[in-house]
């Protein structure tokens, strides 16, 4: 930044111009990364997405090993999915080729975007807040990254299970297109990345004066019913998913209360 910007001498056109570069590289970044996932179509799809559809899946042989680490034998194993993947339109397969490229580009850049946006505020910012600025940047990241792999490896391969395997009668058999797969395992994934940026969010609404921890006290309750409707939208019609996403709920809730009680104290 240069020192007019430092001293807070620019004008709100120039503050757009200085957004529109730090946006353009964002975009860049997430552009090259969709381009990279376009071109290994066969890593994204085959050893990533399509993986869940497989017994030999991680998440499956971890219950496997679990069920018979605590002598339930093969209760908990689950079988390869009792469903074929089918493709109804012309251009179907490159459509969703293309999305799930741009959403891999997306999470792959997700980390860039936060530090954008630090450089984007540190100017107005004193020396000691830049620092923590750079830390939320940090803590952002990890939070999206433990978000995405909770909703991978956990959320939605126990969706996929239930609802690739649920049949009303043995007379149907379950033909599931492609693009139904493809955005029940993405959008829980992503939706799982973005939830668990609660602490985040918890921190600038209490840096703002908008949120206090006695208030996040006293609508526990509150929160916990909130918690369980929105981990019934989030993941598909299958109780052991939801349980699974709202505990982490439940404690994230807990932890950004500790997080505006911090911040409460620091303000104080």
């Amino acid at each position: 930044m240069s020192e007019q910007q430092n001293k807070g001498d620019m004008s709100f056109l120039d503050h757009l111009e200085v957004l529109r570069w730090h946006l353009v590289r964002s975009a860049i970044v997430i552009i090259l990364f969709t381009i990279l996932a376009f071109i290994f179509k066969g890593f994204v799809f085959d050893d990533v997405i399509l993986a869940q559809k497989s017994s030999e899946f991680w998440t499956y042989q971890l219950f496997c090993k679990f069920s018979h680490l605590i002598g339930n034998g093969d209760a908990l194993c689950m079988k390869d999915m009792n469903f074929s993947l089918i493709n109804i339109t012309m251009s179907g397969q490159f459509s969703l080729h293309i999305m799930v490229s741009l959403v891999s580009g997306i999470i792959l850049a997700f980390p860039y975007i936060l530090f954008e946006i630090w450089r984007f505020i540190t100017p107005a910012l004193e020396k000691k807040e830049k620092r923590n600025a750079l830390g939320l940047v940090f803590s952002g990241s990890i939070l999206f990254i433990l978000g995405i792999s909770f909703g991978y490896f956990f959320v939605s391969p126990l969706s996929v299970q239930f609802l690739g395997n649920y049949t009303v009668s043995e007379q149907v058999q379950n033909q599931i297109t492609l693009g139904s797969f493809i955005s029940t395992v993405t959008t829980v994934t992503l939706v799982c990345g973005l939830v668990f940026q609660l602490p985040l969010i918890v921190y600038f609404l209490s840096k703002l004066g908008l949120l206090t921890p006695e208030f996040m006290r006293k609508y526990r309750k509150h929160a916990i019913v909130i918690t369980l409707v929105l981990s019934a939208i989030i993941t598909p019609p299958d109780v052991s998913s939801q349980v699974l996403l709202t505990i982490p709920l439940l404690i994230l809730y807990e932890f950004s209360i500790y997080i505006s009680k911090m911040v409460a104290k620091k303000e104080k």
